[in-house]
């Protein structure tokens, strides 16, 4: 296993992964309805599943008296800009991305925040339950107050998937092995070049049109994304015949629905919270799915050694970034919280770390 030490990297696709299928580009704007409330929506690919997808969940919003406007982008960047600048009231965006707007459910998007290892073994089921509790906690009409900050609100949460690094070399297959390997990093998740420089790694500027390319192209020695963007974007090129996919995730990724409470109804976003909630197990039937796209001989097993070393590093990564303000320190005690509750014989569960 290699750079547990820092989270994410571009994930745009899973969420295309999740809501659609292999459909062409297509034009910028999807409507679901003539009139309402704008909704933006990041869609890498343009249409089609997605498209579906979110008629779907207007309509489930709709029985329920709620009237919005869907608009989709192929770029996470600009969907996210126009939602902060007012011309969308909503957004679905990755919980990297939509950090600044709520950064309570964004600490779900933590380095190794969900990572259970059980006996040096990496607990994939568990880790996911921690996401899955997370998710009803906030979904519950008793947690308005943990989903609302200042004039936004949480309006869902959909789990995309565990992320993996990918390496060019399989000979990088621990930490230190790491060291001096160049990783493609990206600018609007502040803490992930700290994160790499922490780990004595390399980071290199990259955005969610070239990162893949970059891999591929052998510009970068190390990238991390979801299984289930292995064949869409062929990093099976930039793997070639001496790399591989670590099995240790280093975060599970979630995408994100942030609103802007004024524009909604009174109950808006505690229904739109239960359908995202009502979604999880088929999201994750979804996410299953695309580990299964990796060759099992690609896949990089870490020693029960060093997954529990990770565990503590990412940890003390997590406690650091939280120290400097990029992670939320009342969502991590929540999740240490949630953690616990599911291992509690882990050394964490004894000690008074991320007790903020």
């Amino acid at each position: 296993m290699l750079l547990i030490e820092f989270s994410s990297v571009f994930l745009g696709c899973a969420i295309a992964s999740i809501m659609m299928g292999d459909v062409a580009h297509a034009a910028a704007d999807v409507k679901a309805d003539s009139s309402g409330i704008q909704f933006c929506v990041f869609d890498p690919i343009g249409s089609g599943e997605t498209r579906r997808a979110m008629q779907d969940y207007s309509l489930a919003m709709l029985k329920k008296g709620h009237t919005i406007q869907i608009k989709s982008y192929v770029d996470e960047r600009v969907a996210v800009e126009d939602f902060r600048t007012g011309q969308c009231d909503g957004v679905l965006a990755t919980g990297l991305r939509t950090r600044p707007f709520l950064p309570f459910s964004a600490a779900l998007d933590s380095v190794g925040v969900s990572s259970i290892v059980r006996k040096g073994k990496i607990d994939l089921p568990a880790s996911y339950e921690v996401v899955n509790q997370f998710v009803r906690i906030v979904s519950s009409p008793k947690a308005r107050e943990l989903v609302v900050s200042g004039t936004y609100e949480l309006a869902g949460i959909m789990p995309l998937g565990a992320v993996y690094p990918f390496v060019n070399d399989r000979a990088i297959n621990t930490l230190e092995k790491a060291a001096g390997k160049r990783v493609a990093a990206f600018d609007y998740d502040k803490a992930e070049a700290q994160l790499i420089l922490r780990a004595g790694a390399t980071p290199v500027a990259a955005n969610i049109t070239n990162f893949a390319t970059m891999f591929n192209n052998g510009l970068v020695d190390v990238i991390m994304a979801p299984a289930m963007v292995y064949k869409p974007l062929e990093l099976f090129r930039g793997i070639g015949t001496k790399g591989g996919v670590s099995r240790f995730p280093v975060l599970i990724l979630t995408g994100q629905a942030i609103i802007r409470s004024a524009k909604f109804g009174k109950s808006y976003g505690q229904d739109s919270r239960e359908y995202f909630a009502s979604q999880f197990e088929t999201a994750m039937g979804i996410v299953a799915q695309g580990d299964k796209q990796i060759p099992e001989k690609l896949w990089i097993d870490s020693t029960p050694r060093d997954n529990e070393r990770y565990v503590l590093m990412m940890r003390q990564g997590r406690m650091l970034m939280a120290e400097k303000g990029l992670y939320d320190k009342k969502g991590l005690r929540l999740l240490k919280k949630i953690r616990c509750s599911i291992q509690p014989e882990a050394s964490e569960c004894s000690e008074q770390t991320e007790d903020w």
